[in-house]
């Protein structure tokens, strides 16, 4: 062949691959999140002041990062932990109220000792045998007035500097994150308005404020200024997390402002711009729905704390017409109603879980539970009558600590484990929660899936390139009805799946707001009859505290269309995942310590997951 037949031959190959296809890879331009991580937004150290009177002394923040880095560390009743597998982030979130004056106390610090109060609250502590005691007395009292006992900026910024760099030392972007955050302690009349906030940022601007305490404010309002003018004057970001709104006595979502004017849009966009994700479950009770306001629903009785609030002063002070405001549900379908009227949803929120623990150890799994606080780690009387139960100001008992729950974790959809990726996921809400499992849960919907996407082996392709993740919008109406693909994986170290459900909440055309629950996906090949499963038989062994994977399934998946869409109302959909029955946490401390267990102690738990919504808008 001549050299010029080559070169004629080589410009008609080159001219058939300019008209073909330029890439081989069907991946080129795909950036979506692949990669799964797992958190607790929400655990206090020895800096928190009722963490550190209730016995944690000797874990402060460089523990707790430790801890959830996979190490081993010894507890503070001296036992050795350690999680099954290492956490991906932490927030260490002490409270900003009277943050690391316990250890300064106990350490007899030159700085608070200089300080008449602190010289006074040293004495207390060190001299009367009944300190202790008496200082958390003075301390609840100052919290709840919002006086601080000790009115001292130089020793609050550097109790607070020292978190951050603990933070910023332990960072390690690709590996662990290690997220710079405190709570906002706010609960006026003893109703729980606490919220977590988190930064994006580093130390270098996290430093240049201090953190808003509920003694520089106790309305969310207040917080949601402080955050507007950390980001205008530092150049970073900050988001805030509500928790426990179950004992805010209906203030947590209630449809008014803090001073009681309606909700207009200048409100609305507010919140959800601060608040785009809020803590469903954790250790003080379970938040996903009511079985009052979900009778139809037969796992809405989950864990469920509606004692009161703080205060409790007369016992049970929980009105039935407070829980719409306090349950994510219901509060889910006040957005919708609230969107009708001002054009913005200011509960748009995503889902996440995390413990809440104050024992510096971020432990949400049954078989591993160290408790709320260090008065109640394993070997404790924590499972038994009255002993240890948490009473009111009368003297009345609210709660028992075997109803403390072993939940939950953040499980955050992301590009990468770095706080930058880690904060946008949680912006957009591409979040859910789980009340202590490591499920895997992927949720999409849109308006072009088919039912055979979920069998394909690139179906979390397909769902993010024909519709919308969990916490995301619907897009444009482009079909009758709008489907959704949704597929779990069980905790590699836990059960296996009992169910997978969507949950529907809708407005209707006069104002009603409506709710269902849709079995999609069941275990054992058992059948969807009218909506209804027959319950999976327990394979548990409370004796031992032992189960088996003998039931349910290690993988679920569904592709489902809404049977009943109507295209001029307003929807959100969320995914719940539940697992076959396993031992509750007193059932492995009777096990394992020998110790006594009431008999109405719960013995039995079905653990589950929550996804963030997908909302539709007409």
């Amino acid at each position: 062949m001549t050299i010029k037949a080559i070169l004629v031959s080589c410009a008609l190959a080159l001219s058939a691959v300019s008209e073909a296809a330029q890439e081989y890879s069907p991946y080129i331009d795909e950036d979506f999140p692949k990669n799964l991580y797992w958190g607790d937004t929400h655990l206090h150290s020895s800096f928190s002041m009722d963490a550190n009177i209730m016995g944690n002394t000797a874990l402060p923040p460089e523990a707790a990062f430790r801890f959830a880095r996979g190490e081993q560390v010894t507890a503070n009743n001296g036992m050795q932990v350690k999680l099954v597998a290492p956490l991906d982030f932490l927030v260490v979130s002490d409270h900003a109220e009277h943050m690391g004056i316990l250890p300064k106390l106990r350490a007899g610090d030159a700085d608070i000792l200089s300080d008449p109060v602190g010289r006074r609250l040293y004495d207390t502590l060190t001299n009367d045998p009944n300190g202790a005691r008496v200082l958390m007395g003075e301390l609840l009292k100052s919290t709840s007035a919002n006086v601080p006992i000790i009115a001292n900026e130089a020793i609050e910024r550097g109790v607070w500097q020292q978190s951050t760099a603990t933070a910023d030392a332990y960072n390690e972007p690709g590996k662990f994150t290690a997220l710079i955050g405190y709570e906002w302690s706010s609960m006026p009349a003893g109703d729980n308005l606490h919220r977590v906030v988190i930064f994006a940022d580093a130390a270098d601007k996290a430093n240049q404020i201090k953190p808003f305490s509920s003694f520089d404010g106790e309305q969310p309002e207040q917080l949601w200024a402080f955050l507007d003018n950390y980001e205008k004057k530092t150049g970073g970001r900050a988001l805030a997390i509500p928790h426990n709104s179950n004992i805010s006595n209906g203030r947590m979502f209630a449809v008014e402002t803090s001073s009681g004017a309606p909700i207009d849009r200048s409100y609305a966009a507010q919140r959800i711009r601060w608040e785009p994700i809020m803590e469903v479950t954790q250790i003080k009770g379970d938040s996903e729905t009511h079985p009052w306001l979900s009778p139809d629903d037969e796992f809405a009785n989950f864990e469920t704390w509606d004692f009161g609030n703080f205060s409790a002063l007369e016992g049970d002070n929980k009105k039935p017409e407070m829980l719409q405001f306090e349950y994510a549900r219901a509060v889910l379908k006040h957005g919708l109603d609230l969107a009708y009227k001002t054009g913005v949803n200011p509960f748009k929120f995503g889902m996440i879980g995390s413990t809440d623990s104050h024992t510096s150890l971020a432990t949400a799994a049954e078989n591993n539970f160290w408790g709320k606080t260090s008065t109640v780690e394993p070997g404790s009387a924590r499972t038994h009558g009255s002993v240890a139960s948490v009473q009111s100001a009368s003297g009345n008992v609210m709660f028992m600590p075997w109803e403390y729950v072993a939940a939950g974790y953040a499980a955050v959809w992301a590009r990468q484990n770095t706080r930058a990726e880690l904060f946008d996921a949680m912006r957009r809400k591409e979040v859910y929660a789980t009340t202590g499992s490591r499920m895997s849960v992927r949720f999409f919907g849109g308006w072009n899936y088919r039912e055979d996407d979920i069998l394909r082996p690139d179906r979390t392709l397909i769902g993010y390139r024909k519709g919308v993740p969990m916490g995301a919008d619907l897009p444009q109406k482009s079909a009758a009805r709008p489907s959704f693909m949704v597929f779990a994986a069980k905790d590699p170290n836990g059960a296996n799946l009992d169910r997978i459900q969507i949950i529907k909440g809708w407005r209707e055309a006069d104002g009603s707001l409506q709710e269902k629950v849709y079995n999609v996906a069941v275990s054992d090949e058992r059948p969807i009859r009218r909506n209804r499963v027959q319950a999976l038989k327990s394979s548990v062994d409370i004796a031992s505290a032992s189960y088996r994977n003998n039931i349910g399934d290690p993988v679920l998946s569904a592709w489902w269309q809404d049977p009943e869409f109507d295209a001029a109302l307003g929807a959100f959909y969320y995914a719940r995942v539940i697992e076959i029955p396993t031992p509750r946490w007193p059932a492995y401390d009777a096990a394992r310590l020998g110790v006594e267990v009431a008999s109405e102690v719960p013995m039995q738990v079905q653990d589950r997951a929550y996804t963030s919504p997908i909302w539709y808008t007409p």
